[in-house]
């Protein structure tokens, strides 16, 4: 059963930074892209990132590109969000997401609240 579980999120003050973390189980986690997408309320999804299996290649959204930095360590089935200057604007809840087979899976995701 693939498993996908967000952890890091929190309070954080205007400029600030937080590192989210996923932890993936039930698949292969090397042989696949991993995803960062955001919903702030009210909103729909918004696309924050992706990183390919072997972490050679990234992409950022525009309105998160020189702030966040997506990672994975395949050795520890783990992907990374490093976000930093932190705007309100980021508010949102945060998962990660894969396309694994025929099938998306998403986890529960984790809240950022960005706010003084």
């Amino acid at each position: 059963e693939v498993q996908l579980v967000e952890s890091g999120g929190g309070l954080v003050q205007p400029g600030g930074s937080l590192r989210l973390s996923c932890a993936a189980s039930g698949f292969s986690f090397d042989e696949f892209g991993m995803n960062w997408v955001r919903q702030a309320p009210g909103k729909g999804p918004e696309w924050v990132s992706s990183i390919n299996s072997n972490g050679g290649r990234t992409y950022y959204a525009d309105s998160v590109k020189g702030r966040f930095t997506i990672s994975r360590d395949n050795a520890k089935n783990t992907l990374y969000l490093q976000m930093n200057s932190l705007k309100p604007e980021d508010t949102a809840v945060y998962y990660c997401t894969s396309h694994v087979a025929t099938s998306n899976y998403r986890g529960q995701g984790t809240q950022v609240t960005v706010s003084s």
